[in-house]
């Protein structure tokens, strides 16, 4: 029996790879390569295609003995998805009606999805847990929602039982420094600071400085990607027991800020690091930290790595070894 990823080329896609493969589970991987990379699977079988190919999907699942799939496949990219939101809901959402289809005629009945704390939007407390109001702000968010509602209506009408994952900010790289977090363009805020340590950008872009926070800087949630890659393992065993579809958010519960983050980075790489305070960015909370009790109590998740320190050294150890990402 094997699990299907997914998007398993892509940067937590990868990481769930190699925690499979910890596993001693047989992994098969589906990923168009379009923002994932080949080098960053470290095993199993890897099909290249994508999952609105009707026939390519069916090959799959017909030449493996599928058990469950954990689906990361996805455009990610919040400003893109604003300007160009068919893109979003023509990959995002029609590519998982595809899967969900195709999983219903070979009669697999398990799905781990990788959803977003973009499906909540501007959040009406913190901690935000699962039954808070979901009403996403972008496009993005907006086909996350769309991709867990159609997911539960097939599990209504077919029995396909899923575990959807919310999570907050991913970070950090695979302890082995084999694998790490390489996207073009690069959005993400740990990696875009690495690079400067890395003398391949000025400085840092600080977006707002007068936030209602400490320091006036934006907080989030940071998780380390192996702690990811961890619970959706644990959630594709919650189903393999028969347990009952269900949604959790998935961060470490501790916030820092914009500042914190920059701060943290110079001391771990020994840069000076240079920001520059810009204005404000439209749409950005001030504050977004996850309240992951649900995951902890009942899928027995306990974030291993989730001092900033440590997720940031994790991130430097493969942004120092790999500046310009994976070899193409």
């Amino acid at each position: 029996m094997a699990v299907l990823v997914t998007g398993g080329a892509g940067y937590i896609g990868s990481h769930a790879v190699a925690a499979l493969l910890e596993q001693g589970e047989q992994v098969v991987i589906v990923d168009n390569l379009y923002q994932g990379h080949r080098n960053a699977i470290l095993g199993g079988k890897l099909y290249e295609g994508d999952l609105r190919d009707a026939d390519f999907l069916a090959k799959v699942f017909q030449e493996n003995d599928i058990d469950g799939v954990i689906h990361f496949a996805a455009n990610s990219l919040v400003g893109e998805s604003m300007k160009d939101p068919g893109k979003y809901y023509h990959n995002n959402v029609y590519g998982t009606l595809c899967l969900l289809e195709q999983m219903q005629k070979a009669g697999v009945s398990r799905i781990v999805f990788s959803s977003t704390a973009a499906t909540y939007g501007e959040p009406e407390r913190v901690p935000i847990d699962e039954f808070d109001r979901t009403l996403p702000t972008n496009t993005y968010g907006e086909t996350k929602l769309a991709m867990e509602k159609m997911i539960r209506w097939f599990d209504v009408a077919h029995g396909i039982k899923f575990v959807s994952l919310r999570y907050f900010n991913a970070a950090g790289a695979h302890e082995s420094g084999k694998i790490g977090e390489d996207h073009s363009p690069e959005t993400h805020l740990v990696p875009l600071v690495l690079q400067v340590a890395l003398g391949q950008r000025e400085h840092i872009s600080v977006f707002g400085d007068d936030y209602d926070t400490e320091d006036g800087t934006c907080i989030r949630d940071y998780v380390h990607v192996s702690d990811l890659a961890d619970a959706h393992i644990l959630a594709l065993g919650r189903l393999r027991k028969g347990e009952d579809s269900a949604i959790y958010n998935l961060g470490s519960g501790n916030g820092y800020s914009v500042k914190q983050v920059i701060d943290v980075s110079r001391k771990v790489t020994g840069h000076s690091i240079p920001a520059a305070i810009e204005p404000r960015r439209a749409g950005d909370p001030a504050v977004l930290i996850a309240s992951s009790d649900r995951a902890r109590k009942e899928l027995g998740w306990t974030p291993r790595r989730d001092k900033l320190e440590d997720i940031v050294t994790s991130a430097w150890n493969w942004h120092r070894e790999n500046p310009t990402g994976y070899a193409k």
